[in-house]
């Protein structure tokens, strides 16, 4: 999971021009707005779970589902934003192993702590499943959604890390091959994304597949690499798509076609393009200095808990079964103070994970390596340090 935090720098000192066909050797500005936006998405995948752990009946029911039973395109939209922005903020000469290292420093140590909390759960509280040794293992090696029978065990959301370290792992290699695509390229690599996605979408309506694909990390890969392809365009300053409000149009537009579309794979095809074009509409106000309400200080700052909190919200909702059982059904009273105290929970703790668990173990992990380098730290836009 990726985050884009500091404010953005002036785009005439750092925009390449428009012939150039490679990436800028300098540090690339970094983009608040994609890291407000990260919160977006987060909320929603927090609304669907609401939904569908039944806090509201009735009407108000019928709202949230509305509201949030497209939420799961959330975690479409955090695809491709990692593929943007790890294109983006990637170093020129930089060696695999150590952009590995960056990324397990970035996300296994929030993982492995609320995995940890997960499998206390399964042995002290009512209403939880207890993971065999095999499902708990490929959990904590991330590999767990490769399988059916292993998927969604311990921290069921876990299963979105699995996809972003199959990402991780091919990224590497598809950033040297993107380094040779100029901007024609990289166009023609983003439509063969969207193509690709709704080729995906076909063969899972028809079943071609054993299990169902929409958590299966290789079917999530074209996500990922239209993000790659659509930071490559901004990066080659041979971006033309529409603006921040025309782009959130369209993001909007096609998350409430969600429910004409069957369930799986196929709510991607609703959300993909329009996520894509908001995603680089936000980077590019953030470059030449145009409005853009998700680069509030705030919303940023929520942006930067939104991994925290997309990894703990599910576990404090299962929690709370214990306490209002596994389909409550109040109504709208009810049902909203008891959301509002789960998510006020879920924050909390994200905020105790972010500064108690996040940051030092993501400090302490790179310490070694950049005391050996003994160069001085460069803010990426991802929100890690060089």
């Amino acid at each position: 999971m990726t985050t884009a935090t500091r404010a953005p720098r002036s785009p005439s000192a750092t925009a390449p021009p428009a012939s150039t066909k490679s990436a800028p050797t300098a540090p690339a500005p970094s983009l608040p707005s994609l890291t407000g936006l990260r919160w977006i998405a987060a909320l929603l995948v927090f609304g669907l779970h609401v939904h569908n752990f039944h806090y509201f009946d009735g009407r108000a029911g019928s709202l949230v589902n509305w509201a949030f039973g497209a939420g799961a395109t959330g975690v479409s939209f955090f695809f491709v934003l990692s593929g943007f922005v790890l294109t983006w903020s990637a170093r020129p000469g930089d060696r695999a192993p150590a952009f590995w290292r960056r990324r397990i420093a970035r996300i296994l140590p929030v993982h492995l702590v609320t995995a940890a909390i997960a499998l206390l759960m399964a042995y002290t509280l009512a209403h939880q499943s207890k993971p065999t040794l095999s499902q708990g293992l490929a959990n904590v090696l991330l590999v767990h959604s490769w399988w059916r029978p292993w998927w969604q065990t311990l921290d069921p959301v876990s299963w979105s890390l699995a996809c972003e370290a199959f990402f991780y792992a091919v990224f590497p290699l598809l950033a040297l091959l993107l380094r040779r695509l100029g901007a024609r390229g990289s166009a023609a690599l983003a439509g063969v994304s969207v193509l690709a996605v709704l080729a995906l979408a076909w063969v899972d309506a028809h079943h071609w597949l054993d299990q169902p694909i929409a958590s299966l990390p290789a079917a999530r890969l074209p996500e990922f690499v239209l993000g790659v392809a659509v930071a490559r365009l901004v990066l080659l300053d041979r971006w033309r798509g529409p603006g921040l409000e025309a782009s959130l149009a369209l993001a909007i537009i096609g998350y409430f076609l969600v429910p004409q579309v069957t369930d799986g794979y196929a709510p991607t095809t609703c959300t993909v393009v329009g996520f894509a074009l908001l995603i680089a509409a936000a980077a590019v106000a953030d470059l030449h200095g145009l409005p853009s309400m998700w680069r509030h200080r705030r919303l940023v700052r929520l942006g930067e808990l939104s991994f925290a909190f997309y990894m703990v919200h599910l576990l404090v909702l299962r929690a709370g079964t214990n306490l209002l059982g596994t389909k409550p059904l109040y109504g709208p009273t009810a049902g909203l103070a008891v959301t509002t105290v789960a998510f006020a929970v879920s924050l909390g703790l994200s905020w105790v994970l972010y500064e108690a668990v996040e940051r030092p173990a993501r400090r302490l992990l790179l310490r070694r390596r950049r005391s050996a380098e003994r160069r001085p730290v460069v803010r990426q836009p991802d929100g890690q340090d060089a």
